[in-house]
This record gives structure tokens, C-alpha cells and sequence, in this order.
């Protein structure tokens, strides 16, 4: 075999794999968005006191045995946004958005929409806000890709709503054509 057909072979392989992973990406972020809009229309407000806040392991983060055993085993070590807070008289470990985690204050009372043992989103903050003022912090690497994947998550939800919005105006167009072929029959 010559090194052009080699070479032709191995590039017709490497455009499959990225089809396919086009597709199968697009049909997870769907699934995710699907997922991310049951939590937010099963979130209740909830007023608590943050105790602390921190990126830990979720094996180590004290969570329920029945969040473990549903967890899927890959899952237990990565790290994940955990907040110790105070519910009523209850003291529990929860589960934080990233999008929400650094506007969290530690030791500041909040108003958060909270969907079983996640926060989805906090609705005010009391007390003593967050200086921002202060020396920033340099973000890991993982930090800057959980940021970038938000922008691209809320800038892919727009051109969603834009489609969907582009498609009932066309189907509204159409009907109306159909309805004025209706009368001037």
C-alpha cells in the first residue's frame, strides 16, 4: 500500500470519530439541559446560614449513604462544590452549583432556591457581602474550563431559545397562509 492511501485511510478514520463525537456530544448536552431544567422546576426557596464552603472529594463530604451508592463510582473522587449550612435547628452538607460557589459568603446568612441536596441558585445575600477588592485568587486549570464550560453552556441555551423562537414564528406564518388559502377558496 502507498503512504497517500495510508494517509487518506487514517484521515476518513479521524473525521468518523469526529462526527460521531459531534453527535454524541450534542445529544449529553441535551440531555443535560433537560436535566438542569427538572432541577430548577423542583428547586424551593430555602433561607440558611453558610458555615463554610469548600471543593472536596465527594466521598469525603459527608453526604447521605444513599447519594453514595447512586453516585456512579467515577464520580466519588472528583471534586465537587460542598457547603456546610444551617437549616432551622439541622446542620447538613449540601451540594453547590459552580456557576454559584464563589458568590457564596462563609459565615453569611442567604435566601437559596435548593432542589433536594443541591443548590441551584441563590436568590439574596444578607449581611456582609463579599469584598471583591481583594487579591484575586489564581484560578487552577480545572477552574478556568468549569468557567469557560458555563459560557459556552449559557451562550448554546440562547441559540436553543433563538431556534425555538425562530420555528413557532414560521409554524405562526404558516398557519396564517393556510388560513388565508382557506377563506379566499
Amino acid at each position: 500500500m502507498s503512504p497517500l492511501v495510508i494517509t487518506l485511510i487514517i484521515l476518513a478514520v479521524i473525521v468518523a470519530i469526529f462526527v460521531a463525537l459531534y453527535f454524541v456530544g450534542s445529544k449529553m448536552q441535551k440531555k443535560q439541559m433537560d436535566q438542569k431544567q427538572q432541577l430548577l422546576d423542583a428547586a424551593q426557596p430555602a433561607s440558611m446560614l453558610i458555615i463554610d464552603k469548600k471543593m472536596m472529594k465527594l466521598k469525603d463530604a459527608g453526604l447521605p449513604k444513599t447519594v453514595m451508592e447512586q453516585t456512579p463510582k467515577r464520580y466519588q473522587n472528583a471534586k465537587m462544590p460542598i457547603v456546610k449550612v444551617k437549616i432551622g435547628p439541622q446542620i447538613m452538607n449540601l451540594i453547590c452549583d459552580d456557576g454559584i460557589f464563589d458568590d457564596l459568603p462563609t459565615k453569611g446568612e442567604v435566601k437559596a432556591m435548593v432542589s433536594g441536596i443541591y443548590i441551584v441558585g441563590v436568590k439574596s445575600i444578607r449581611g456582609k457581602k463579599k469584598v471583591t477588592e481583594e487579591e484575586p485568587k489564581k484560578k487552577g486549570f480545572a477552574a478556568k474550563l468549569r468557567k469557560k464550560q458555563r459560557e459556552i453552556q449559557k451562550e448554546y441555551e440562547q441559540e436553543e431559545k433563538a431556534k425555538a423562537a425562530e420555528k413557532a414564528a414560521k409554524a405562526e406564518q404558516k398557519a396564517k397562509k393556510e388560513k388565508a388559502k382557506k377563506i379566499t377558496q
